[in-house]
């Protein structure tokens, strides 16, 4: 299951299908449950969310549970500041974009805003080429994101 963490919980990482998985790729046949792409934390009043890398390879059938999972925290929240922390991303495709796409919608409705940071140089080439990096602010590090909304 996915986990909300404060900052420094003994659960602020996140294993996936019970090992953590950040040095190889999943193979397209291996069972992912959705709820096992994401970490999510509070922090600072913003809400960090941070995929792993299993959402390269995240299919349509996973979009409405996924967006179940980082929606539902955000519909409490009259305002809410969202960070996509990206750094174990390298690169995603037209799913995880219309998933960011949902995810911004929802935001802006409530009047609060989305940022992305740590992105590879891949997705930035990405965001660029679909020009959702005029959408986006994108920062290099969670810090400078959090800086940024907490101003």
């Amino acid at each position: 299951m996915a986990r909300h963490t404060e900052v420094g919980s003994p659960f602020s990482r996140l294993f996936f299908n019970g090992r953590l998985r950040e040095d190889k790729m999943l193979e397209s046949n291996e069972p992912i449950d959705p709820q096992d792409c994401f970490e999510m934390q509070w922090h600072a009043g913003c809400f960090v969310v941070v995929p792993g890398p299993n959402v390269e390879a995240m299919r349509w059938d996973w979009m409405e549970p996924a967006a179940a999972i980082i929606l539902e925290p955000l519909k409490a929240k009259s305002v809410p500041m969202v960070i996509f922390d990206l750094h174990q991303v390298a690169y995603f495709g037209s799913v995880f974009l219309a998933f960011l796409l949902r995810c911004h919608k929802l935001v802006k409705s409530r009047g609060g805003d989305l940022v992305l940071c740590g992105v590879s140089s891949v997705v930035r080439e990405l965001l660029r080429i679909t020009a959702l990096d005029t959408l986006w602010a994108i920062y290099d590090s969670r810090e400078e994101a959090l800086d940024a909304l907490s101003a």
